[in-house]
C-alpha cells in the first residue's frame, strides 16, 4: 500500500505538488494521469525516496522508502529505464541488483525468462532498443518479488504484443494481492488496464475514484435519439431551457441535459415514435479530457504548416512539454 498525505513539493516559486493525499490500495491496478507538469513524475520520485516533499509525508508498506532495510523486496520500480550502466549486459545488470539483497541467481534467471528477455540476455544494454530497455526495467522491478509495484510509462516504446503482455501483467500481479501503480498516457490502455484513477493536474487532486466513475461523472446526463419524427421531438425537448441538442452525421439527434427516460416519456405523452433512444457514455479519454481541460500547463504552438514541418512555435512549444511531466 502507497500513502501520501498532505504531499507538498516546492522548487522555488514553483508548486510542483500541493498538499496532495491519496491511498493506493493492494488488489487492485491504480493508474496515475494527468497532463504534462501536473506532478506525477515529482510524486513517484518522492515514493521512493529520490526526492523529498517541502511537508507532508508519503509511505510504502507502512514506512518511508529509505526505513526499509530490503526496498527491492517491498518496492519494484519503473521510473527510468535508461537509468542502467550501458556497458553491462542485461544478466550482470540483474545480478548485480540482486546481489545487493541476497537474492540468488534462480530468481535473475527467472525474471529474464518473465520478462522475455532471453535473446538479449549476454548482450550489452547500450545496444537495447527502447522496448528491451523497458522490459529489463520491469525485470529489474520484479526482481525482489516485492508487494508493491510502481511504473511509469512501462508500455512506452513496446510493441502491440509487448504492450497487452504488460496489462496481463499488472492485473496478474494485482489479482495476487500486490500493489500496483501505473502511470500512462495512452488512455486506450489505461481503460483496460485499470481499476482505479487517481489525476492529478497542476500539483493537486482532480479524481480519486474508480475509473467507472470518472467516465459516469464526465458524461453526464446524455442521450442519442433517432425518430423519423425528430422536427417535432426538438420542438418539444426546445421548451426546456437546460437541454442542448446536436444532430450527428448520420442523422441522430445527441441530447445533453436530459435522461433517457425523461425523452422516452416526453416522446410517448406525444405519440412520438423513437427508433433509438440509448444512455451516452463518453470513452476514457474524452472524460480525461474533460477532467484536465483547465489543468493542462504547456499546449502546442497550432497546427504544422502546409509543407509539414513545424512552425517554431510549434516546436518549442513541443519541446517544453516533452521535458516535463
Amino acid at each position: 500500500m502507497i500513502e501520501a498525505r498532505s504531499l507538498t513539493k516546492r522548487y522555488g516559486s514553483k508548486v510542483a505538488l500541493d498538499d496532495v493525499s491519496f491511498t493506493v490500495r493492494p488488489g487492485i491496478v491504480t493508474g496515475f494521469l494527468g497532463p504534462n507538469g501536473a506532478g506525477k513524475s515529482t510524486t513517484m520520485r518522492m515514493i521512493v525516496g529520490l526526492d523529498r516533499p517541502t511537508s507532508g509525508s508519503v509511505t510504502v508498506n507502512g514506512r518511508p522508502y529509505a526505513d526499509h532495510r530490503a526496498p527491492l523486496r517491498e518496492v519494484g520500480v519503473l521510473l527510468d529505464a535508461k537509468a542502467v550502466h550501458s556497458g553491462r549486459s542485461a544478466s550482470d545488470h540483474l545480478l548485480a541488483m540482486a546481489a545487493t539483497h541476497g537474492i540468488g541467481k534462480a530468481r535473475v534467471r527467472e525474471v529474464i525468462g518473465l520478462t522475455g528477455l532471453e535473446p538479449v540476455a549476454k548482450k550489452r544494454v547500450g545496444g537495447f532498443s527502447l522496448g528491451m530497455g523497458q522490459r529489463l526495467g520491469i525485470a529489474a522491478a520484479l526482481l525482489g518479488d516485492p508487494a508493491t509495484l510502481i511504473f511509469d510509462e512501462p508500455v512506452n516504446g513496446l510493441d502491440p504484443e509487448g504492450v497487452v503482455w504488460v496489462r496481463t501483467l499488472a492485473r496478474h500481479l494485482a489479482s495476487e494481492g500486490r500493489t500496483v501503480f501505473l502511470s500512462s498516457h495512452l488512455m486506450s490502455e489505461m481503460a483496460q488496464t485499470a481499476d482505479h484513477l487517481i489525476v492529478l493536474g497542476r500539483g493537486r487532486v482532480l479524481a480519486d475514484a474508480p475509473v467507472s466513475q470518472v467516465v459516469a461523472q464526465a458524461s453526464g446526463d446524455g442521450v442519442r435519439v433517432r425518430s423519423p419524427h425528430l422536427a417535432q421531438l426538438s420542438d418539444l425537448l426546445a421548451r426546456h431551457a437546460e437541454v442542448v441538442a446536436t444532430t450527428t452525421d448520420d442523422g441522430a439527434l445527441d441530447l445533453r441535459g436530459v435522461t433517457a427516460a425523461q425523452v422516452g416519456e416526453a416522446a410517448a405523452a406525444q405519440g412520438i415514435v423513437l427508433h433509438e433512444l440509448t444512455p451516452l457514455v463518453r470513452s476514457l479519454e474524452e472524460a480525461y479530457m474533460t477532467l484536465t481541460q483547465d489543468s493542462v500547463e504547456y499546449h502546442a504552438g497550432g497546427t504544422a504548416p502546409a509543407g509539414g514541418a513545424p512552425a517554431a512555435a510549434d516546436a518549442a512549444s513541443a519541446t517544453t512539454s516533452g521535458a516535463t511531466r
